[in-house]
């Protein structure tokens, strides 16, 4: 069984009385694996915070239906199955990070008995727990993403939705955000995440989905996605200086082209980029 079945979803809103109906979602369907990390991408403005509501409850689609583990999205059963990071988590800052977690815990419905256990185990999954007693107005950027994944994973969900997991955040944060996503991976939950950290996503994820305009443009495993962007890439040692020009023309002589280095961190950036701008000219690519 899919964690989540989309079949046909689409949204239109309205802006204001009587205004003509604007379109968000296009007839998007898809199914999530169970056990893997699902990257979300897209431009601003593709559907991508539309989709994610759907899929939380939180939104009604106007035509289509979602599914998680099988269960209507707007179904109670559904929602506790659900963990959820916003982008931007709007924490009360007088708060500590363990009263932070135990009031989420409290509101995913999670009774007295045990609270305080269930909470320290969420708390030390993302490493704060030398921090939990400090108010929440003390943190960092970092340890407000972390603490904001501790509520997410107190009530013990099999599918985590993070919006931005690592927005704001410094390289060695998002690589810890990046190790504590394998680790629930490795416990066989499933990860649906939203993020403009294409290099991120390579590193973490298992496939990918990309909107655009409200439609679902590309989809697919991460190394078939980027192999889209063509071309093997080379490990070269002990290379005289003077032998790249040869190589380069060597190459060029067949059809091919010499990339630097940085070419193996910027397969998804590329083939992300060429399918957008594909999509923007009619030429849709299938998912």
């Amino acid at each position: 069984m899919n964690a989540i079945e989309l079949a046909g979803i689409t949204k239109d809103f309205r802006s204001g009385a009587g205004a003509a109906r604007i379109r968000a979602l296009d007839g998007i369907s898809l199914g999530i694996e169970a056990g893997e990390v699902t990257a979300l991408l897209g431009p601003n403005g593709s559907g991508k915070s539309t989709l994610l509501k759907i899929i939380l409850g939180l939104l009604a689609p106007t035509a289509g239906d979602c599914r998680v583990f099988g269960v209507p999205s707007g179904c109670v059963e559904a929602r506790r199955a659900v963990g959820y990071l916003p982008e931007t988590p709007d924490f009360y800052p007088h708060l500590t990070g363990f009263e932070t977690v135990r009031f989420y815990a409290r509101m995913g419905g999670l009774t007295r008995a045990g609270l305080p256990e269930r909470v320290w185990a969420a708390i030390a999954k993302v490493g704060l727990v030398a921090e939990a007693h400090r108010r929440i107005g003390s943190y960092s950027q970092g340890m407000r993403q972390r603490i904001g994944l501790a509520q997410a994973l107190v009530t013990d969900p099999w599918l985590l939705i993070l919006d931005e997991p690592t927005s704001g955040i410094d390289p060695a944060g998002a690589a810890e955000i990046g190790a504590l996503i394998r680790r629930l991976k490795a416990e066989g939950r499933t990860v649906l995440l939203s993020s403009h950290q294409l290099e991120q996503v390579e590193e973490v994820c298992d496939r990918a989905v990309m909107l655009d305009h409200g439609r679902q443009v590309a989809a697919g495993r991460i190394d078939e996605l980027a192999r889209r962007a063509g071309g093997i890439m080379l490990g070269i040692e002990s290379l005289p200086e003077n032998a790249w020009g040869e190589l380069r023309a060597w190459l060029e002589a067949r059809g091919g082209r010499l990339h630097d280095t940085r070419m193996n961190r910027t397969g998804l950036r590329r083939v992300f980029l060429e399918t957008v701008q594909r999509g923007r000219s009619g030429e849709i690519c299938p998912p």
